[in-house]
This record gives structure tokens, C-alpha cells and sequence, in this order.
């Protein structure tokens, strides 16, 4: 893909959402996010966005941190090194000390090393989150090592 100059864009959670479920490789849009951002070409098509909400993991959860929990692009280059730094000022902005998420094992990273993200841990795989008491149903990330990745 060509280089193609890219510009931030509010986006709303619906917008959002819509964005995620058409072009995501494996997750369905996150339930709840605190904000979402865009990015679009010149013509003000929207080519990616990057959803930031609480942190999925309860020890995560303090109040002072926030979690980029989906971002998703139609293959616009560049796009995911945008919003991750987007992401990062507009969480500081608002008050947060720290924004996190996660990789799938197989994932390169570059995006996030590119915005300046660092990986701050390893997560082993899970075996899911179901139970014969509580029935879950998978969201494609059972079994998979993860990274944990910070914001500097």
C-alpha cells in the first residue's frame, strides 16, 4: 500500500464499533470504551480507530490507567502507529498515568514500537474464561500468549 497522508478524526462509539466488526481480524467490538479516535485519508474516509477503555484486567483497574482495547485499520499503512500515539496524548490529557494493551502472539509489534509503546510483560494463555456454571463463549483469544505493552 501506498503512503497515504492520514489526519486524526473524532470518531463515535457507534462509528467505532461498526469500524471494528467490518475490519478486525479476530475480536468483536469491546463492550463499554471511555473514548475512540479515527484516523482518515484526504478525502475523509475513515481507514482505522482505535477504541481506549477500562483495563479488562481487574489489578489493571485503578482509576489512573486506561486500555487501548481494540484498534483495527483497513491496511492503511502507518494508521496503528497514529492512534496508539493519539491514544496516549488524549489519555494524558484527560488525567490517566498510564495506557496499556495487548498483543497476540504471532503479531509483530511494530505499530506500537513505532509510537514508542514498550513491552512490559508476557501473558501466558488462558484456557478460556468458560465454566459448566457460568457457559462463556470464546472471543478467539483462548490458548494465546499475549504481550503487555505500556505507553512511555
Amino acid at each position: 500500500m501506498s503512503d497515504i497522508p492520514l489526519h486524526l478524526v473524532p470518531v463515535r462509539s457507534r462509528e467505532a464499533k461498526d469500524f471494528v466488526r467490518t475490519w478486525h481480524r479476530h475480536h468483536p467490538p469491546p463492550a463499554g470504551q471511555i473514548f475512540a479516535v479515527g484516523a482518515a485519508d484526504e478525502r475523509g474516509t475513515l481507514r482505522a480507530v482505535a477504541i481506549v477503555g477500562r483495563p479488562v484486567a481487574r489489578h489493571l483497574d485503578d482509576g489512573a490507567t486506561l486500555e487501548v482495547t481494540r484498534t483495527a485499520t483497513d491496511g492503511a499503512r502507518n494508521a496503528n502507529s497514529l492512534l496508539y500515539g493519539a491514544a496516549w496524548r488524549a489519555a494524558k490529557a484527560l488525567g490517566y498515568r498510564r495506557l496499556v494493551t495487548y498483543t497476540q502472539d504471532g503479531e509483530s509489534g511494530a505499530s506500537l514500537r513505532g509510537a514508542g509503546w514498550r513491552v512490559i510483560a508476557s501473558r501466558p494463555p488462558r484456557a478460556g474464561w468458560h465454566t459448566p456454571s457460568r457457559p462463556r463463549a470464546g472471543h478467539g483469544n483462548d490458548h494465546v500468549t499475549r504481550l503487555l505493552w505500556e505507553a512511555l
